[in-house]
């Protein structure tokens, strides 16, 4: 889980993560048990080793400094965007704590991930 005492500092460290691997986060946020990031990559990196890199470099961390059994869960979620929707999915993930009251994160990404005619497992949503 993710602490609020320290949650804004692990959105800058994974920003400036992202910043190191090439990337750009344009936007980092969540709450407790995830974070929404929008990022801008370039075209000949690999999502999944991104992701990879700075859920290893985040963890680390996050164990070094605030909590040392912390580590994320093994799978994530990826979609990408148009730059035309950045401005409304910036002010979705500046306001996950109040719109995570009103829909528990799961249903959501069920919702997201059936939208755009991704199959999955429901056992990995666990």
């Amino acid at each position: 889980m993710i602490h609020p005492k320290w949650r804004g500092h692990l959105h800058e460290y994974l920003g400036g993560t992202l910043r190191g691997l090439g990337a750009v986060a344009e936007m980092v946020g969540g709450v407790e048990d995830h974070v929404h990031i929008l990022m801008s990559l370039k075209t000949t990196d690999a999502p999944a080793d991104l992701v990879r890199e700075f859920k290893k470099a985040s963890s680390i961390w996050a164990a070094e400094h605030h909590d040392p059994t912390f580590r994320w869960q093994d799978g994530y979620a990826i979609f990408s965007v148009s730059w035309t929707h950045g401005n409304s999915l910036s002010q979705y993930i500046a306001t996950q704590q109040e719109h995570h009251r009103q829909v528990p994160f799961v249903e959501e990404l069920k919702r997201l991930l059936e939208k755009n005619g991704v199959a999955y497992d429901p056992w990995y949503l666990l």
